[in-house]
């Protein structure tokens, strides 16, 4: 089941980043093809141990498959928003050295017609990392109002033109359910009256769907809030991020927990009182030049690093 179209993004970066001790306990929140875990575990001493985290059951059996023989590894399938109940059945809450979380979709999920994420290569209208429960996205685009489209293709692809394509889905769907994706990347491609150049005019439309059928953004809010509950002192939180609405929440929260508690205006406090949480580590890593030629996906990747204190 080993994947050689999936090049894994800021593998070193990341792996650097979030290694600050060899005997220590880490979480891939976000297994995929294993690209991050395969370098971690190289670089771990025989005490240290790995906890593989992933909606996806094509990651899951990737996973058995490739790192069945190593002790040091455990992969679990299930949401990462389920993190602190995960840690807990290790017994490791409060002593994880670093949590990696690679966001977004996989090169496998994109490239696989059948699993509906992509507007380029017909397939059936799905977009479920977890095929096994949940509404796909042919269920809601079928069902949804006028009003739910526009906010979705809004808020989760910063689209100028949902409403004209709201009302497009619409109108097309009494003719005929949408169920595949070319059709409904049709409708996107006709409603969208300003073309950008380069991009293919549902990106942002497909890309709001996707999010909001895995509520990955909500996903991402609970998994941050409980990196502080898991992780050990000095323990590593590292985020791949793929798009702005991603990096924009983990940049704030990042941000919050470096300020600490809010503070009344006027109200005299010691630094050591504020109930600081976190420190950023450095700035934000983009990709090079020599890993965005060879992999364009790697062009909207953008990596935040912070450190528990």
């Amino acid at each position: 089941m080993t994947d050689s179209t999936h090049i894994t993004v800021l593998l070193n970066e990341a792996v650097e980043a979030l290694l600050i001790d060899q005997d220590g306990f880490y979480v891939d929140g976000t297994f995929g093809r294993g690209g991050h875990s395969r370098l971690l575990l190289q670089k771990l001493s025989p005490e240290g141990r790995l906890l593989g985290i992933d909606k996806d059951h094509e990651a899951v059996a990737a996973a058995k498959e490739n790192f069945a023989g190593d002790p040091r590894f455990q992969m679990v399938r299930g949401s990462f928003a389920e993190l602190a109940d995960r840690v807990a059945e290790c017994g490791m809450t409060g002593k994880v050295s670093g949590l990696l979380l690679d966001l977004g979709v996989s090169s496998p999920q994109l490239d696989q017609a059948e699993r509906g994420f992509s507007f380029l290569a017909d397939g059936p209208l799905d977009m479920r990392m977890d095929q096994s429960r949940g509404e796909s996205a042919a269920d809601w685009i079928n069902r949804a109002d006028e009003a739910d489209i526009v906010r979705v293709l809004k808020e989760y692809g910063e689209e100028r033109f949902a409403r004209r394509m709201a009302r497009a889905v619409l109108a097309e769907r009494e003719q005929e359910p949408i169920v595949r994706t070319a059709r409904l990347a049709e409708i996107i491609k006709v409603a969208n009256p300003a073309w950008e150049k380069g991009k293919h005019p549902a990106t942002r439309a497909f890309q709001a769907i996707r999010i909001f059928i895995n509520n990955e953004l909500g996903d991402l809010e609970a998994v941050l809030q409980q990196a502080l509950e898991v992780l050990a002192p000095g323990g590593r939180l590292v985020v791949i991020s793929f798009h702005s609405l991603e990096d924009r929440v983990v940049k704030r929260f990042i941000r919050r927990q470096e300020k600490g508690d809010p503070v009344p205006k006027g109200v005299p406090i010691r630094d050591e009182q504020l109930n600081k949480r976190m420190r950023s580590c450095g700035k934000a890593i983009k990709a090079g030049a020599e890993e965005i030629a060879a992999n364009t996906r790697a062009r909207s990747a953008i990596m935040r690093v912070a450190e528990k204190l």
